[in-house]
C-alpha cells in the first residue's frame, strides 16, 4: 500500500533530531520531496481552477521552500500509494505546521487510487516560513468498508 514503508517511527537522521515519519498510533507519517511548485502573483493571472495558468507558479526544486506570505506551495510525497478497494483515505497536517500558521491541505485518496500524493501548504501568515524535503505530514486511514459480496 505505501512505497517505501516504514514499520517505525523514525525520530533521528544523521546523529539529528527530525520531524518522525513511519507508522504512528493511528496513522502513517509521511515525507515531501524536494520538488516544490510555489504560487506566485507577480504575473497577475486569474485563478480559473478550470483552466489553470502554469505561469502561476514557480518550479523550484531544493531542500528548502519559503513560502511567499498569504499565498501556497505545492509539493509531493517521497511515498506512492495504492489505495485498497476498501480504504478511503484522508490527510490531516502535523501541529509542527499548525504552530506555525501553515495549513496542510490534501484532497482524500479514494478507493483503489494510486500514485504520489500531492500536498497543499497555505501559509496563513504575513510571514515567510518554510517547508523542507523530507519534512513529515500524516497519513490517517479515516474509513474502511467491507467489500460488496
Amino acid at each position: 500500500m505505501i512505497e517505501p514503508f516504514e514499520a517505525g517511527q523514525v525520530r533521528t537522521a544523521n546523529g539529528g533530531r527530525i520531524v518522525s515519519y513511519g507508522t504512528s498510533s493511528y496513522g502513517y507519517d509521511v515525507r515531501c520531496a524536494d520538488e516544490f511548485k510555489i504560487f506566485t502573483n507577480i504575473n497577475s493571472t486569474i485563478v480559473d481552477p478550470k483552466n489553470f495558468d502554469e505561469g502561476s507558479f514557480v518550479d523550484f526544486k531544493g531542500d528548502v521552500c519559503i513560502i511567499p506570505p498569504n499565498s501556497f506551495a505545492l509539493a509531493r510525497t517521497v511515498e506512492y500509494f495504492r489505495i485498497p478497494r476498501s480504504v478511503l483515505t484522508i490527510c490531516l497536517g502535523k501541529s509542527t505546521y499548525a504552530r506555525c500558521g501553515i495549513i496542510v491541505n490534501v484532497t482524500p485518496l479514494e478507493p483503489e487510487w494510486e500514485g504520489h500524493v500531492t500536498l497543499e501548504f497555505s501559509n496563513t501568515t504575513p510571514r515567510h516560513p518554510m517547508t523542507s524535503a523530507k519534512r513529515r505530514t500524516r497519513i490517517v486511514a479515516a474509513s474502511t468498508r467491507a467489500r460488496p459480496a
